[in-house]
């Protein structure tokens, strides 16, 4: 008697979730949310560049250095673009060593001063940021 009784039950049962199913109402159809777009501009290479650089500034490779300073150039890309991070890390490199007017053309001019001004204080934030002391 259990044998006859049960496939009309699991039939019903499955009428009953169908129908259920069925009988749900549409849900609008959402906007697609985009993700927000990457806001770092920084090259693969340049931003490896810098952390190896780093790393090496840091006493070798080590998990702690190299994570600190994978930190650090995104904290710097943080404060400045790309083409601002370039163009004050090269108006720093002809600078460096250079005296008197060797040097005035490139530190001087007040765009040399207010990039390599802006590129410290982002070091010293992402040093801060990212460098448990």
């Amino acid at each position: 008697m259990k044998i006859k009784y049960t496939p009309a039950i699991l039939g019903f049962a499955l009428v009953v979730v169908i129908s259920g199913c069925a009988t749900e109402p549409e849900k609008p159809i959402e906007q697609a949310v985009e993700p927000a777009p990457f806001v770092s501009d920084y090259p693969t290479r340049d931003r490896v560049e810098y952390v190896l650089n780093c790393v090496a500034q840091h006493g070798g490779l080590t998990y702690i250095s190299q994570y600190a300073c994978g930190c650090k150039i995104d904290k710097i890309a943080e404060k400045l673009n790309f083409t601002e991070y370039e163009a004050a890390k090269t108006f720093t490199y002809l600078t460096k060593g250079q005296t008197g007017d060797a040097a005035a053309a490139m530190r001087d001019p007040a765009q040399s001063k207010d990039l390599r001004k802006r590129l410290k204080e982002a070091e010293q934030y992402a040093e801060k940021t990212c460098f448990v002391k």
